[in-house]
């Protein structure tokens, strides 16, 4: 089966991932989109991350019903911090009859040469990237796989603003899926 892995913090989870996640599965010949959420991305600050299997919680919360979707804690398991290269070897262990693919933004796939052994992942590994605003200008990388480049549809959210907004008491419903609003405000994360 062709899988999507994608990577993130989803610091929370919100409408813009879930978005972009059912445009890839609908657009291409992936099978299945995997949110793998990352304990600690090593190109991101650490402070601001809620726990790791809150926010894990809130992806499967986000997803609940969604057969072609899955919650990955995959990363949990592995060296912090992550990085993309080591988790695709350990899926493609445990996973042999599987092919992944990597889903990302156009801003990542311009940072890739940052990403430790990308030129490995790019020999080995398709790559779905979608685009994002003031990201247009992707580099060519000459022995890559294979590189897809998608016109999803975006919604102008960020994690980020959801935290500032929790934090100054605004409503996030409608920003992210209700059963997660509801978990958030129960446990009061990122107030």
């Amino acid at each position: 089966m062709k899988i999507g892995l994608y990577f993130g913090s989803f610091n929370p989870i919100h409408h813009g991932h879930l978005l972009i996640a059912s445009y890839i599965l609908q657009h291409t010949d992936l099978k299945q989109v995997w949110f793998v959420v990352s304990p600690q991305n090593p190109l991101k600050p650490a402070a601001s991350l809620l726990n790791e299997y809150h926010r894990f919680y809130l992806v499967q919360l986000a997803i609940e019903g969604e057969n072609n979707f899955k919650a990955s804690d995959i990363e949990f398991k592995l060296p912090k911090p992550s990085f993309t290269v080591d988790t695709l070897t350990y899926l493609q262990e445990k996973y042999p009859a599987n092919e992944f693919a990597v889903i990302m933004g156009s801003d990542s796939f311009q940072n890739l040469p940052k990403w430790k052994n990308y030129n490995w992942l790019l020999q080995h590994y398709p790559i779905y990237v979608y685009k994002r605003p003031e990201h247009d200008n992707l580099p060519g990388y000459p022995n890559a796989k294979g590189v897809h480049v998608l016109n999803a549809p975006l919604l102008p959210i960020s994690s980020t603003e959801i935290r500032k907004d929790i934090k100054a008491g605004r409503s996030i419903r409608y920003v992210v899926p209700e059963a997660v609003r509801a978990e958030i405000e129960r446990n009061g994360y990122y107030s």
